[in-house]
């Protein structure tokens, strides 16, 4: 069960949670504010956040470099509404009632940051068609 705050919650997974689920889940927090509940896990965590993510991630005004890699629990995964894994494949444990997406995304693990902003740039078009479904902004 989702945690009572309202908001829907999202977890973003890929495998060393250092470079795209990291990307991911600055872009929702950023593009979204505090409208929902952002989390990002790794099947087998890195241990420190892709420089080349970072560096991306900084041209755009977003700062990433405080973010640390962490372990996927069941805990985080019972506690999202919606799960995105990207490329993890079945170690992302699943449970019903929760909504499953897998992006299929470069990896961006050993990559220069030109090759970095392509994955960046796609994954906020695809953070913003999730915000439009999620938490639609409430117009006046």
């Amino acid at each position: 069960m989702a945690e009572s705050s309202g908001k829907p919650s999202v977890l973003f997974v890929c495998v060393h949670n250092a470079g795209r689920s990291q990307m991911a889940a600055a872009w929702l927090t950023h593009l979204a504010g505090d409208r929902v509940e952002v989390r990002s896990a790794g099947s087998d965590p890195g241990v420190a956040v892709n420089p080349a993510a970072v560096e991306a991630m900084a041209e755009v005004g977003i700062d990433i470099s405080a973010e640390t890699p962490k372990i996927l629990t069941t805990d985080a995964v019972r506690a999202s509404d919606v799960c995105i894994t990207m490329g993890c494949g079945d170690t992302c444990p699943v449970f019903p009632g929760k909504r499953y997406l897998d992006w299929q995304l470069d990896d961006p693990a050993g990559q220069g940051v030109a090759a970095v902003r392509p994955i960046r740039d796609e994954i906020r078009t695809l953070v913003e068609e999730l915000i439009a479904g999620l938490a639609p902004r409430t117009e006046r």
